[in-house]
């Protein structure tokens, strides 16, 4: 019994440790809001597929208070974009910018279904050309 209480405490004790920290950062509506939607659009660098808004890791929650520090400091959000990207690099961002490096993961899904319609066009074409088995039979037993 005094081992199934000891865990029952340990475990009640650890539980806000692991906690994410769902509190609200700001008071204000409009600066919440841009502080929820730029920390779901950052991914945790550790755990790289969740975003920092779901994830536990203390790099996580490092990266929400630095976003918090920088939305109190007046921040616009390209600037602090900007400064996550200067700093950990592109990866850190879910939707990649638009830039030349990333041109090609914006139009790639577009050519390839650009040229899946293609092919699948010029090879039904090529199909109806081509006669039929039973017309081939047929016009050789009239003979």
């Amino acid at each position: 019994m005094k081992q199934i209480l000891t865990l029952a405490f340990f475990m009640l004790a650890v539980s806000p440790v692991v906690a994410i920290d769902t509190g609200k950062a700001f008071d204000d509506p409009e600066l919440q809001a841009r502080y929820e939607k730029l920390i779901s659009e950052v991914r945790c660098l550790k755990c790289q597929n969740q975003s920092i808004k779901d994830s536990n890791v203390f790099l996580a929650a490092d990266l929400r208070r630095e976003i918090r520090r920088l939305i109190s400091e007046g921040k616009t959000d390209p600037e602090i974009v900007d400064f996550l990207v200067t700093r950990y690099g592109e990866f850190a961002l879910y939707r990649p910018r638009t830039t030349g490096k990333t041109l090609v993961l914006w139009l790639a899904p577009f050519l390839l279904v650009l040229f899946g319609g293609v092919a699948m066009f010029r090879v039904l074409r090529h199909r109806m050309s081509m006669p039929l088995d039973d017309d081939a039979a047929n016009e050789e037993a009239a003979k």
